[in-house]
């Protein structure tokens, strides 16, 4: 082949051609796949505390989902806002000491158009200062802080959890959510409400809520496939909470490595229950006192009420939970377990819930030590036997100083009333009472009491297959059989090592 000057050149040319070529698409391509991040001051926020930026915050919002999704960014700052409207494909970032402060005026948080899924905390439609419903692929992460200014939200009208006053997050019917690394400060109301979500990670959070009432930590609604890990709660009322507040069950849900403080109850699934709950794990969590020790907006117990507490009231079927490897220290019942008949409809124009179902509960590795004198208890109702529960290598050991003149012989079924063991206060036995329960397995259990307590152990009425292995008593007990039985049968009971007393006594 001849090589003239000009095919030198057209060759140059061409090579030139396919060089350029292939740098623009490896540029194309660094393009596509860098995060575009959109900055809120550039879309006219102030981040001095005192200027409202509902609307620039929603702008920046809206620019980044119409070009295709992105991260919004909320930079160092304090940036004052009402509600805003999460859409698909948008992440909200809140920096390093930056702050989202929701404002203190009902009319910067609109009611929300009411939602196409239905719940009993649905009164047309709801208040928040972070809104979606409807939306997916969303996420709020960062380092900084989301303060709703609970202190000054007052209620719009009615009373109870339905007066209107703002949530600092809701979520409904919402898809592929992510929540990571911030702080989340004084709601209103509940903190964040997730109402039939699918795959939603919570990780990393810090939640401190004691300024209003109703301020839970964070309420998985009727949601599937949930994981809420690494977090530190520290709330007035309830702390990790599982509802179902309308026909979805709440399912396939791991909670794990979180420590949870509360003044009412730790981990609880309940009260509301339409949809039930099943598919549940629970694992390596520490129950601790509130660092908050200030009186408590409901007057509950300073160290709060429950460690864990598993209900159903409302109709729903719960099943297949398992709760392992949990420190539980503070208060007054560790384990309350609780099927009732509150029957409540979660809207208008349905019928009435039937009674619904617990089974097949298994809690294993569960220390509580110093705790109050309430008891742990799984009591079903009366031809309505909670089933399967297991409890193997958990140690329960109350306050004691208990006499017969403190706690109640006959215990209320209390059906209708709202499902909390204060409405008992000290059960007849200082470790465990059982009542309407069919198939139940203690093994590895130690029960026992810091100061002197009349009280028995463990208290079984209307139990069925009740079998107890390789358990063991301390403390100073002053009397009684290791069990008392009321219409008890088909039991078998092993007796405690050094246990020098009455191991069974049965009464009709």
């Amino acid at each position: 082949m001849i090589i003239t000057k000009k095919t030198s050149i057209l060759f140059g040319f061409i090579t030139s051609c396919i060089l350029l070529s292939c740098i623009q698409a490896e540029e194309i391509k660094h393009l596509q796949t860098k995060p575009t991040a959109y900055d809120i001051r550039n879309f006219g926020a102030v981040g001095d505390g005192t200027t409202l930026n509902t609307s620039a915050i929603q702008t920046t919002i809206d620019i980044c989902n119409i070009n295709g999704g992105g991260r919004v960014v909320i930079p160092a700052g304090t940036w004052l806002s009402g509600t805003i409207l999460m859409k698909d494909n948008v992440e909200l970032y809140l920096g390093h000491g930056s702050t989202l402060l929701g404002s203190k005026r009902h009319e910067d948080y609109p009611r929300q158009p009411t939602p196409k899924f239905r719940s009993h905390k649905d009164i047309g439609g709801f208040y928040a200062l972070i809104y979606a419903e409807g939306v997916n692929n969303i996420a709020i992460t960062g380092s900084g802080t989301i303060n709703g200014q609970g202190k000054y939200q007052k209620p719009r009208y009615g009373g109870g959890d339905q007066d209107g006053r703002p949530r600092n997050i809701v979520f409904i019917t919402c898809r592929d959510i992510r929540i990571e690394g911030i702080r989340m400060r004084d709601s209103g109301m509940w903190n964040q409400h997730y109402l039939n979500c699918d795959n939603l990670i919570i990780r990393g959070l810090d939640v401190y809520n004691h300024v209003n009432r109703n301020n839970d930590a964070v309420d998985i609604d009727g949601c599937r496939r949930v994981t809420i890990s690494d977090c530190h709660f520290d709330t007035d009322d309830d702390g990790i909470t599982l509802k179902s507040t309308g026909s979805a069950p709440t399912e396939d849900v791991v909670i794990t490595n979180c420590t949870v403080s509360s003044h009412c109850n730790a981990i609880k699934a309940g009260t509301e229950s339409s949809g039930g709950f099943r598919n549940i794990t629970i694992s390596n969590c520490v129950v601790t006192p509130s660092r908050h020790r200030d009186k408590p907006i409901f007057s509950t117990p300073i160290d709060g009420i429950t460690g864990i507490s598993l209900i159903i009231v409302d109709g729903g079927i719960m099943e297949n939970v398992t709760i392992n490897n949990i420190v539980i220290d503070g208060p007054m019942a560790p384990i309350y377990i609780r099927l009732g008949n509150r029957a409540r409809k979660y809207t208008e124009g349905i019928p009435k819930p039937k009674i619904g179902k617990i089974r097949n509960i298994a809690i294993s590795n569960v220390v509580a030590h110093s705790h109050g004198n309430f008891g742990s208890s799984i009591t079903g109702l009366p031809d309505h036997y909670i089933e399967n529960i297991s409890l193997s290598n958990i140690q329960l050991f109350a306050k004691g100083n208990i006499t017969a003149n403190d706690f109640r012989i006959k215990v209320s079924e209390d059906e209708r009333g709202y499902p909390q063991p204060t409405a008992w206060g000290n059960l007849p036995a200082f470790g465990l009472f059982l009542r309407h329960v069919r198939g139940v397995t203690l093994n590895g259990v130690m029960l026992g009491v810091d100061e002197p307590d009349v009280r028995c152990p463990i208290w079984a009425d209307d139990v069925q297959q009740l079998s107890i292995r390789q358990t063991r008593i301390s403390g100073p007990i002053i009397s009684g059989p290791f069990v008392k039985g009321i219409g008890l049968t088909e039991y078998d009971v092993e007796k405690p090592l050094l246990w020098t007393g009455k191991v069974v006594t049965i009464s009709e």
